[in-house]
């Protein structure tokens, strides 16, 4: 039978930034192809952008593409055709406040502005963009500063584990990409780091995996590899057969992680040409 996440029931209809990642992310996770049709379209941006725009687009009956502003789709020679509306993306904004010591404290928080347009909402010029990357494992572990250990579990059922900043990975794993997304999610999520707190200081083991695996599987829809759907029945497992639901902190966890992890392994390859 086909899994399914829930929203939470707390969600308002005005949604406030973080329970907009979590519909967002429940959204993904339901419906298999979302996550690989935003990447196509979006890779450039982070993965909670990617999703933003194709749901805008997807809503408004625009075809995804390559995404600027006004001003960088004139500076390529296209001019966004009269009467299109911008997407809404997720930006970080910085913010200086005075303080009684030398320095100036810095803050950073998040809006989300109307700034950007698709390549169909725009006519001119032929322009070029490059392909869409491919995802290198080594690469993404040197950039990640993550090292890839000998796998020395005796216990046949152990697919893989993580400590610190160390994965390992058995060579009998089913799927073993899912299984290194899965382990390298651990430490990027700093479920290894806990091991040095109390135990009331740490995330909850059934949440842990959640977030880990849940990583998992949007690298995976991502990245159009096999696992999604075993990713589910793991995830169901460990939230309850009554608990379909994925906090709003954990839904920023997991996007923020799983970006991090696909940008520390992409290859970009060549430009492909675009009318």
């Amino acid at each position: 039978m086909k899994k399914s996440f829930k929203r939470s029931k707390t969600t308002s209809p005005v949604e406030p930034i973080e329970n907009r990642w979590q519909h967002l992310l429940l959204d993904a996770v339901n419906q298999p192809g979302k996550m690989l049709k935003a990447y196509q379209a979006f890779w450039h941006y982070s993965i909670g952008n990617q999703l933003l725009a194709l749901f805008q687009c997807d809503g408004r009956g625009i075809e995804p593409g390559a995404i600027n502003t006004y001003s960088g789709w004139l500076a390529v020679g296209r001019q966004v055709k009269k009467g299109e509306k911008a997407l809404e993306l997720c930006v970080p904004v910085t913010v200086k406040r005075e303080s009684k010591t030398e320095e100036n404290e810095i803050s950073t928080f998040f809006v989300f502005r109307r700034n950007w347009f698709v390549f169909a909402q725009t006519e001119g010029e032929a322009v070029e963009f490059a392909g869409t990357p491919t995802w290198n494992k080594e690469k993404a572990l040197q950039t990640l500063g993550i090292e890839e250990i000998r796998f020395e579990e005796t216990n046949g059922n152990v697919q893989g584990y993580a400590a610190l900043n160390k994965i390992a990975v058995s060579p009998f794993a089913a799927l073993s990409h899912k299984t290194t997304m899965h382990e390298l999610a651990h430490v990027v999520l700093g479920h290894t780091a806990e091991l040095s707190l109390q135990d009331d200081e740490r995330t909850p083991k059934n949440l842990r995996e959640v977030e880990a695996e849940s990583v998992a599987l949007l690298l995976c829809e991502t990245l159009e590899l096999p696992g999604a759907e075993y990713a589910r029945g793991y995830i169901q497992a460990w939230l309850g057969a009554d608990a379909c639901e994925i906090p709003d902190l954990s839904a920023r966890r997991i996007v923020h992680a799983a970006d991090k992890i696909l940008k520390a392994g992409e290859l970009t390859e060549t430009a492909s040409h675009i009318n």
